[in-house]
């Protein structure tokens, strides 16, 4: 079974290109560029993974996965940006492990990298689901 990904990125050209090279890896993608419109169509239990830009404009990537959190407790998250990694590093540390978020992948990245880091990350929720792992930042 293919992957699901809800990915949000107001960049339309960043988000087109994602979901181009995620779906030519056998990735099912929902592409939104307004993170409003993609929480209208958001339903419990369709995603196995939300890749969200964290900084854009109305509501940021970060209040958006509080809100698909009351709607699907269970749903998994990445966070992307362009954003330099040290501006992200202190909040990250707290607020991330709060939330239960792993990972947080910067911008540019080559399509190859982004699909290992989702594999990657859609196996440690499979495989450690079962198990109620602690979750460790990856940055």
């Amino acid at each position: 079974m293919n992957n699901r990904i809800l990915l949000i990125d107001n960049e339309p050209d960043i988000a087109l290109g994602f979901e181009i090279g995620l779906e030519d890896n056998g990735f099912v993608v929902d592409s939104f560029n307004d993170p409003q419109m993609a929480l209208s169509k958001f339903k419990a239990g369709l995603y196995d993974l939300l890749l969200l830009d964290i900084k854009m404009p109305k509501m940021n990537g970060i209040e958006f996965y509080h809100k698909m959190k009351e709607i699907d407790k269970k749903v998994k998250v990445c966070f992307i940006t362009a954003s330099e990694i040290y501006y992200y590093k202190e909040i990250a540390k707290e607020l991330f492990s709060a939330l239960g978020v792993r990972r947080l992948i910067r911008k540019p990245i080559r399509i190859d990298d982004l699909v290992k880091e989702l594999k990657q990350e859609l196996e440690f929720i499979n495989d450690n689901h079962k198990n109620n792992i602690k979750y460790n930042l990856l940055i």
